[in-house]
């Protein structure tokens, strides 16, 4: 899968076909020595604390972006939860309120950033 000057071309390949195979699940080509450990370790199918399977080399980013379970914070209170349970406590979370340093008013934590726009 390289550009070979076309002088090496038949060394080369002789060297390929002895020596690499490629990987039936993502087409890289792998060392034969470690085919077994590169399908091991990148292919082997794996389930996330999500329940969800996928293969090895997918649940570092599963995890970071996608995972339901993946931790976030609150923007209103900075307490860390799992993603799926995020927007009903911002629901609850945003719902408090807080008096207004200028106008004394209470306002809700949700509308606190709009709110030097309207006050008194």
């Amino acid at each position: 899968k390289k550009d070979i000057p076309a002088v090496n071309f038949v060394i080369h390949e002789i060297h390929c076909r002895r020596n690499i195979e490629i990987c039936p699940f993502c087409s890289d080509s792998i060392p034969k020595s470690e085919m077994k450990n590169h399908v091991e370790s990148e292919h082997v199918q794996v389930t996330c604390k999500c329940r969800m399977k996928m293969e090895s080399s997918l649940l570092k980013d599963h995890e970071a972006s996608s995972c339901p379970l993946r931790p976030v914070l609150c923007q209103f209170c900075d307490i860390q939860l799992a993603f799926n349970k995020l927007q009903e406590h911002e629901l609850y979370c945003g719902a408090r309120t807080e008096p207004c340093g200028r106008c004394g008013r209470n306002v809700l934590l949700r509308e606190l950033q709009e709110h030097p726009r309207v006050c008194g």
